[in-house]
């Protein structure tokens, strides 16, 4: 299994499926149309005679049950995209077997090492056999590790029809990494009765609670004069941006939060004398606190206005997903399901928040309950991204163990 995941890793993170978030496009790469196509010929092959990839980039398939007794619907989701954070094309992996346990030289020439004292988890892995990059670009094990797995996982039960399994649908998406995988998504014709997206990392990872998140934007009106004649007339907007940002908590941005502690995310500041933009993200695991942060940035936005005039200061706010939690604690035998998966096979479950979101997230409050298992990867959206070749079989060994205990399941 692990030389066939490999084979099949190796061959989908060769396609640049970066997303570009300033396309209006869906996909937003047209590259991503060819991995889809790529996957829907696999699928074809294996048997899934449904498999189609949609107008929108969506690949789609159904592996039809093999028993007779209605046991639930179960879905396969993972994202065909690579994060726009780094670049994508042109990705040259480099094997490691039998992991060391020490530093790792990805790049002589350019002097790029992983260093064990930054990245402590890699002593986990010791003895096991590692993917990396060459340390001048993403690896794009998030999410074509989960892309692979899921493959292996429907290759093996097509290979071995005689052992039972309920229906399984999958689904590949597109731009998942610029907040559009769900856009296109229908619930309704996908027809599971819940699903798991493989987007997780480290093995064990078991996740059903994420953040709560929103977009801000505030642009700033100034008014530019000559320098030498600025007294009492300039408005610098880059000074007013500045001053609106310090009125939001110094220790609530992301450099000094962790768990379900939220955050305040100052990532875009641009402008002149004359006007600037600043563009935020606002996150929460707590649905109260996360409102409370919205108010905070409109209290700020009105002070503002009361100091400099009425229109100096334009906030628009908009809310971009939310917790999964509040759907997915009404289904909890799902989480059960993945837990009793993962201790069959001496796999320690590692349930932990999200510190941002999935498709999951917007799926489940579509109608779709669907946490999130883990692909097996590290540092992912760049250059010391990492997966263990052992950790993606132990994520395609939970996965058809998920399909044997469905399938072992009394029925409805």
């Amino acid at each position: 299994m692990k030389d066939q995941l490999l084979e099949r890793f190796l061959r989908y993170i060769a396609i640049d499926t970066q997303s570009n978030p300033d396309s209006k496009e869906t996909p937003s790469n047209s590259n991503e149309l060819i991995l889809g196509q790529i996957l829907t010929d696999e699928l074809l092959e294996m048997g899934l005679k449904d498999a189609h990839m949609d107008e929108k980039g969506y690949v789609l398939a159904t592996l039809p049950a093999n028993v007779d007794k209605n046991i639930p619907v179960l879905g396969l989701i993972a994202h065909m995209d690579t994060s726009p954070d780094m670049r994508g094309d042109n990705i040259r992996a480099v094997i490691h077997e039998n992991y060391n346990g020490k530093d790792i030289v990805l790049n002589k020439e350019e002097g790029i090492r992983m260093l064990v004292n930054d990245f402590p988890a890699l002593k986990k892995y010791t003895g096991q056999t590692l993917i990396t990059t060459d340390g001048t670009t993403l690896l794009g094990a998030d999410n074509k590790a989960g892309i692979a797995e899921i493959m292996a996982s429907i290759d093996y039960f097509t290979s071995n029809p005689d052992i039972p399994h309920g229906t399984v649908k999958i689904a590949f998406t597109p731009d998942e990494e610029i907040g559009r995988g769900a856009d296109h998504f229908d619930v309704e014709k996908f027809g599971a009765d819940f699903a798991f997206t493989i987007d997780g990392g480290e093995i064990g990872e078991l996740q059903f609670e994420n953040f709560n998140a929103a977009f801000a934007r505030v642009q700033v009106k100034g008014r530019n004069i000559h320098p030498g004649e600025a007294k009492d007339k300039m408005i610098n907007a880059i000074l007013l941006g500045m001053e609106y940002n310090s009125l939001l908590p110094n220790r609530q941005r992301p450099e000094h939060t962790t768990d379900r502690e939220g955050f305040f995310h100052l990532y875009r500041f641009t402008g002149s004398v004359d006007e600037a933009e600043l563009e935020y993200i606002i996150r929460d695991h707590d649905n109260q606190r996360f409102e409370q942060r919205k108010s905070e940035m409109r209290r700020n936005n009105m002070m503002m206005n009361e100091k400099y005039g009425s229109g100096s200061f334009i906030l628009t706010i908009k809310d971009q997903y939310y917790n999964m939690l509040n759907k997915i604690s009404t289904r909890m035998e799902i989480i059960e399901l993945a837990k009793q998966a993962m201790e069959d096979l001496s796999i320690s479950p590692l349930i932990r928040p999200i510190r941002g979101g999935t498709d999951g997230a917007r799926l489940s409050f579509m109608g779709l309950p669907c946490p999130n298992l883990f692909s097996g990867g590290h540092n992912f959206h760049g250059r010391f991204e990492f997966v263990p070749l052992e950790s993606m079989e132990a994520a395609t060994r939970v996965i058809i163990n998920i399909i044997n205990r469905l399938a072992a399941s009394p029925g409805q």
